[in-house]
């Protein structure tokens, strides 16, 4: 497991280092050996909460956690205890997937068209490329909240088609999806 530790507009120092590494490093149990982990520290806004940003890339999926506290230590120590129930569920989701037998792979993964390049005239400020897998609806609302993002992109294996799915106000979550 590759670690790197970022410190933005913060210094890290080795101490910190050392801390984020060793709680973080504990998670290589369950990932395999070449697996990349980001681990970002900063301080944001006037109360100066500690953030840590841990963004996990293993086997085509990615974990991601963020937690904001008084203390850096404090955020270190809640970040690396909601990537590991996310870790474990994930796994435990592949063993079950396993024993029933659908193990189905997909082809080759199609991709988003490349973004504008007038983006900045139209109030872009930021433009993404990714790539998408070929998932069940299932699947894709469990990447959705792993990343914890409110939507999520997805190209569905059962129907052929790009689709997606989104956190609603209630709690509930919608779908749409082309005609």
């Amino acid at each position: 497991m590759r670690l790197n530790v970022h410190g933005k507009h913060f210094e890290v120092t080795p101490a910190l280092e050392a801390y984020a590494q060793d709680k973080i490093g504990r998670l290589e149990g369950w990932l395999h050996p070449g697996t990349d982990v980001q681990i970002n520290l900063s301080v944001q806004g006037h109360r100066h909460l500690h953030v840590v940003e841990v963004t996990i890339h293993e086997e085509g999926t990615v974990f991601r956690a963020e937690e904001k506290q008084e203390d850096m230590y404090a955020s270190i120590d809640l970040a690396a205890d909601k990537l590991e129930r996310m870790i474990r569920k994930w796994r435990e989701r592949l063993r079950r997937r396993s024993r029933r037998g659908d193990g189905r792979t997909g082809g080759a993964e199609p991709a988003l068209p490349a973004a504008y390049e007038d983006a900045e005239e139209l109030g872009v400020v930021r433009s993404k490329r990714i790539q998408l897998k070929p998932v069940e609806l299932e699947e894709a609302l469990l990447e959705m909240q792993l990343l914890g993002h409110d939507f999520h992109l997805f190209f569905n294996r059962e129907t052929g088609v790009t689709e997606l799915v989104y956190k609603r106000h209630d709690g509930t979550f919608g779908h749409l999806t082309t005609a």
